[in-house]
């Protein structure tokens, strides 16, 4: 019955953030939470925002530089038998890839192959991510949590820059999505800790290990996926504690 409620609520809550996910992120919370919040949370199960700070690199290219991005999402805690395990699920809908520093290539123009000389590529890859952890909760409100992450590319982009006055003042994008696969596929570990003895924000630490040879051409060096991820996950709706006789 869960499991049900889950998938339905993704589809309208990615439809939701969508809509949203250039806006303002507080109004999102206020518009969840009224059209879903109360429904979605319950005893069994908890629903709320994900986002936070991704340090991404690429795994398979020696000259990459980790480079910082925002993540955006939501998830649900889907307690178990014994409610000190769960698993959280959910849907990163903002998650961007990639690294920065990377050699320049030829883009089979002259003026531009001469404009970026010299200069650096940024490769952001954008996917839809959804993760699937068995997460443990201990009594002083610290989890820890391990299992698969699965994503879909939607975006991929290089970005050239070079330096002609100003640092990074002439760029040029270039749109990379047919070099690589659509999916993705790794591992994922964190640690975490619920505020206000377990009833506040989630704070956690993850590293995700990408497995999946992210490159479509089979002669070139495999690359993976690779991001440590700062999360802040915001409970919405969740039933309130009872009160104290």
């Amino acid at each position: 019955m869960e499991i049900a409620r889950i998938f339905a609520a993704m589809k309208k809550i990615f439809t939701i953030l969508c809509l949203l996910l250039w806006g303002n992120l507080g109004y999102g919370q206020v518009l969840i939470s009224l059209l879903l919040g109360d429904k979605l949370n319950s005893d069994k199960l908890e629903f709320g925002l994900d986002g936070g700070i991704s340090y991404v690199d690429l795994g398979g290219i020696s000259q990459a530089k980790s480079n910082g991005t925002f993540n955006l999402g939501f998830y649900f805690d889907l307690k178990l038998k014994n409610p000190t395990w769960m698993v959280h699920t959910g849907v990163i809908v903002k998650s961007t890839m990639g690294a920065k520093h990377l050699d320049v290539y030829p883009l089979n123009n002259p003026d531009l192959d001469a404009a970026f000389s010299g200069g650096t590529v940024e490769r952001r890859l954008s996917y839809f991510d959804v993760p699937i952890l068995i997460k443990h909760r201990f009594k002083n409100n610290f989890t820890v949590e391990a299992g698969p992450m699965v994503g879909l590319r939607s975006k991929a982009v290089d970005v050239f820059t070079q330096k002609v006055k100003d640092k990074d003042d002439l760029t040029y994008k270039l749109k990379v999505k047919d070099a690589y696969h659509p999916l993705d596929a790794g591992l994922m570990i964190g640690l975490g800790y619920r505020l206000m003895r377990g009833r506040g924000m989630n704070l956690g630490l993850r590293y995700y290990y990408g497995l999946v040879d992210i490159m479509i051409d089979d002669t070139a060096p495999n690359v993976y996926n690779r991001a440590l991820y700062l999360a802040f996950g915001i409970p919405i709706g969740a039933p309130k504690p009872a009160p104290k006789e």
